[in-house]
């Protein structure tokens, strides 16, 4: 068994059948429809089923992708029989999604980066503050002694909060003055955790897309003071999106990239939404592992990704 897979237990599973039940109707049954009462996999099948995986928000260029793989299939094979569709698919749209980096699995930082710093990105709305929360949850569960930079310093109701996070997961924060300089809350963070041993920082930044080029500068000063104090850092710069939001999230995904290295993304949302099919655009377009993905209010419900885990779980609905 692999190391996440160990991670992946009952209870995680659990978690993500049930906070994924909307997305599997939309995509499974979708897909179902275009198989039933087929026998071979022909052109106008594939017609359908392309135009049922768009319909379930999985994206053109995707979906064309996909389409592409198992005409492949179809045309090594001779003959492929509907039966065999599913699996195919399944298999197909696993192998388009990008693994996590073996050092980056679960939620126990790499010995040899102490402390292990997390700069988090996005738009204001998307769940980012409490990604943050459920996040340093999970990392102190793990033994990890955790401290929070409120680095989002032009909207008071994100220091407060953060703040309201940092109180009940127990562990520590460093902010500053609304409007001061975030590049100064992320140097005080880092400097805080090296003096405290501390083994995770995550930091906060201001959620604004519109000025693209003022991000891109706050996004850069951040990163140099930190790399002042550990040059290697941020290790991890996360990008968390809406996964209710359908092809928005992936165009934000674009933004964001164009303007910081994103090297992880976080899905939020999908425990309401139909239009998780999203997950599987963003991870192929972007070629950035998906590494968390929220599933719930609750502050367990911040759960790893395993993309076999995930795309099992878009094939199985629920027997009623």
């Amino acid at each position: 068994m692999s190391f996440l897979g160990k991670l992946f237990g009952k209870k995680e599973k659990e978690s993500l059948d049930q906070g994924l039940e909307k997305t599997k109707q939309g995509f499974f049954e979708r897909i179902s429809k275009v198989i039933i009462g087929k026998t071979t996999v022909d052109d106008a099948l594939l017609d359908e089923l392309e135009e049922a995986l768009i319909g379930a928000d999985v994206g053109v260029d995707t979906t064309l992708s996909l389409i592409e793989r198992i005409q492949e299939r179809v045309k090594k094979d001779k003959y492929l029989s509907t039966s065999e569709l599913n699996k195919i698919l399944h298999d197909e749209i696993v192998s388009l999604l990008v693994d996590v980096p073996s050092d980056q699995m679960g939620f126990q930082p790499p010995a040899n980066k102490k402390p292990y710093v997390i700069l988090v990105v996005g738009v204001n709305g998307v769940g980012k503050t409490t990604t943050i929360g459920k996040l340093a949850h999970q990392y102190k569960q793990a033994g990890n002694q955790v401290i929070l930079g409120a680095g989002d310093t032009f909207r008071a109701a994100a220091v407060d909060q953060l703040t309201i996070w940092s109180e009940r997961v127990g562990v520590s924060i460093v902010k500053q003055n609304m409007g001061s300089d975030p590049s100064a809350v992320a140097f005080d963070t880092v400097q805080s955790a090296i003096a405290k041993n501390a083994d995770v920082v995550i930091i906060d930044t201001a959620g604004r897309l519109h000025n693209k080029v003022h991000l891109m500068d706050e996004l850069n000063k951040i990163m140099r003071v930190i790399q002042k104090q550990l040059p290697e850092a941020p290790h991890e710069v996360l990008l968390v999106l809406d996964g209710s939001t359908g092809q928005n999230a992936l165009e934000q995904a674009k933004q964001f990239m164009a303007v910081t290295n994103v090297n992880a993304l976080a899905i939020t949302k999908l425990d309401g939404t139909a239009k998780g099919g999203v997950v599987l655009a963003i991870a192929h377009q972007c070629k950035i592992p998906v590494k968390y993905i929220g599933v719930g209010e609750q502050i367990q419900d911040l759960v790893l990704f395993d993309k076999n885990e995930f795309v099992d779980s878009l094939f199985t609905l629920k027997k009623e």
